[in-house]
C-alpha cells in the first residue's frame, strides 16, 4: 500500500514538472490616422527596416519577412520602394531577463518504513524536478506604415510578447509569426486601442 502510495506521489511531482506554462497573450496597441484609413489594406507596399535599426540585420530578417506575409494577407501588394505608394518600416527589440524570483529546484521528500513488518526502517527519497522559472525572453515588434509620397506615418503598431527562454516561441521565426498575426489581426484596429491577444 506505502509502495502505492509512493509511486503515485512520484508520479504527480513529475507531472507538475513537466507541465509547460502557457505562453503569456501579445499586448497590442495601435495608431491609426483617421483622414486615412481610406489608404489602409490596399495598394503597394514596400517593407524596410526603420531608421538606425540596421538594413542587413540577421535578428530583424524573420519580423519583416512575417509582416510582409501579414500585410500581403490583408490586401497590399509587395513592392520595390521605388514603386510602393506606402512603406512599412519594422523594428524589433528583444531582451533576456532573469526571473525575479529564482527558487531552487523541487525536491520531493517520502517518509515510510521498509524491510519486515515493523522494523521501522525510515526511508527518504529527494528527486530533483529542475523547477523555479525560466529565465524571459521579452520581444518589441514595433510597425510604422507611412505613405511614401509625403512620407506621413497612417498607421503604428506596437506588439510585447514575453516568453520563458525554453519556449518554441522564443524562437526568432515562431516569435515573429506569433507577433505579426497578433499586431494586424482585425487590422487597422481602434487608434489608441491596447488588446491582449492570445497565442499557441
Amino acid at each position: 500500500m506505502k509502495r502505492r502510495y509512493l509511486a503515485t506521489a512520484l508520479l504527480g511531482a513529475l507531472a507538475l514538472s513537466a507541465c509547460a506554462t502557457a505562453p503569456g497573450p501579445v499586448e497590442v496597441t495601435r495608431f491609426v490616422a483617421p483622414d486615412r484609413t481610406a489608404q489602409l489594406g490596399q495598394g503597394t507596399i514596400f517593407i524596410e527596416s526603420a531608421p538606425g535599426s540596421g538594413e542587413d540585420s540577421l535578428e530583424l530578417a524573420p519580423y519583416k519577412a512575417a509582416v510582409a506575409a501579414e500585410l500581403v494577407k490583408l490586401g497590399y501588394v509587395e513592392a520595390p520602394r521605388g514603386e510602393a505608394s506606402q512603406v512599412a518600416q519594422v523594428q524589433i527589440e528583444r531582451i533576456a531577463r532573469e526571473p525575479a524570483d529564482k527558487r531552487g529546484p523541487v525536491s520531493v521528500g517520502v517518509g515510510g518504513s521498509t524491510g519486515t513488518y515493523g522494523s521501522g526502517v525510515g526511508l527518504g527519497i529527494g528527486i530533483n524536478l529542475g523547477g523555479g522559472p525560466k529565465p524571459q525572453v521579452e520581444t518589441q515588434l514595433a510597425v510604422m506604415i507611412r505613405d511614401k509620397a509625403s512620407g506621413q506615418s497612417i498607421w503604428e503598431g506596437r506588439a510585447e510578447f514575453s516568453v520563458a527562454e525554453n519556449s518554441p516561441l522564443a524562437d526568432a521565426d515562431e516569435s515573429a509569426k506569433a507577433m505579426a498575426y497578433a499586431l494586424f489581426r482585425e487590422f487597422p484596429g481602434n487608434n489608441g486601442e491596447t488588446v491582449a491577444v492570445g497565442v499557441k
